[in-house]
């Protein structure tokens, strides 16, 4: 088992950044969330449900969402240990809402891996999907080590968290299939706050911090904080979808013009072309073409709008913002460091 306080408390010499910090731990990190799911108590079960979905489960990426958790934990002064079940709740919640997304999407890729609805099917998948919601309030609701008004009050930013992701998916899905193109930068940043920066930010912060023993104060600081640095995750996930490297992105290279997706960059592109590149963009997210060469065509009329400067200027300038109110907040600390390390490392990933 891993000494979660020894990570940042003693630490090591060698961590100086939140890359460094996910790339030593997440790992065992996921190891010990995985150790939440459970065996069936029949073979089949195992066969059709809890075998696969461990499978998915350990092909993960760099865990930060229950890492984050940790460190808001001891950047308040508290026990990280008290906030495993908290983390992997956050998790498997990741996990589910990566096979259902992958399944609404029709996406073909999940982690350099054939999505798990093509290898299992969709009914065993959605099954999959649906055990992972389960886990994510059962998880905390069986922990000995927390008491009942912490249990209360982190089950309670579990379900709130819940709901905006799952408001934020119903209008990602719903402008896709509408063919809505009217869409503006500000419905885009209510849609990814909502789908994304709750539980990639947000949430494991706001929990840490709770599980931690925080102030009211630096609860919402905390929570503030994970919203801003949240949405600039997604906002830098659109970006390597666009612009990345096609073997790094590890899923559906430039997928999201295939799949039509409203982004940052899409929405401003749409109110900034002239009339006739504002067609022929529409036309070719209205096609789900893979063809590389009409991918090569909207990145090069995204480019001429200036679209992708303004999403990457706006991510860095949200964490610029974010980082200073973070450190009027926090005590210095080991755990602040790597906080704000955290908000570089989600606007410079693969760049």
């Amino acid at each position: 088992m891993i000494d979660l306080n020894e990570l940042l408390i003693t630490g090591s010499e060698d961590i100086q950044s939140f890359e460094d910090y996910l790339n030593r731990y997440a790992d065992r990190v996921g190891e010990a969330i995985n150790g939440f799911i459970p065996k069936g108590t029949h073979p089949d079960m195992d066969r059709y449900l809890y075998a696969p979905l461990l499978r998915f489960s350990r092909n993960g990426g760099k865990r930060h969402r229950p890492l984050i958790c940790f460190a808001a934990c001891m950047a308040v002064g508290g026990d990280a240990s008290r906030a495993l079940s908290s983390a992997a709740a956050m998790e498997h919640f990741h996990t589910a809402a990566l096979i259902h997304d992958d399944i609404a999407d029709e996406a073909e890729l999940r982690r350099g891996e054939a999505c798990l609805y093509l290898t299992e099917g969709l009914g065993l998948a959605i099954n999959m999907g649906d055990l992972g919601l389960q886990l994510v309030n059962g998880t905390v609701a069986k922990d000995p080590n927390l008491d009942d008004h912490t249990k209360v009050r982190v089950l309670t930013e579990l379900i709130e968290m819940t709901k905006r992701t799952i408001e934020g998916q119903a209008l990602d899905i719903g402008w896709a299939r509408d063919g809505r193109y009217d869409i503006t930068p500000e419905d885009y940043l209510v849609m990814a706050t909502c789908k994304t920066a709750h539980y990639s930010g947000a949430a494991p912060l706001a929990i840490g911090a709770i599980i931690g023993g925080g102030t009211e104060t630096q609860v919402e600081g905390l929570r503030n904080y994970g919203l801003d640095t949240g949405l600039a995750f997604q906002i830098q996930d659109d970006l390597l979808n666009l612009i990345g490297k096609a073997e790094s992105t590890k899923k559906g290279f430039r997928d999201d013009i295939t799949e039509g997706k409203r982004t940052l960059i899409v929405v401003h592109a749409l109110q900034n072309l002239n009339e006739t590149d504002r067609s022929h963009l529409v036309e070719i997210l209205s096609s789900h073409s893979k063809d590389p060469a009409v991918l090569d065509e909207a990145v090069g009329l995204l480019n001429k709008a200036g679209s992708i400067d303004y999403a990457r200027n706006y991510a860095e300038n949200l964490t610029s913002i974010a980082k200073n109110r973070l450190v009027d907040m926090i005590e210095p600390s080991k755990a602040r460091d790597l906080l704000i390390s955290m908000a570089d490392w989600f606007v410079n990933r693969l760049k």
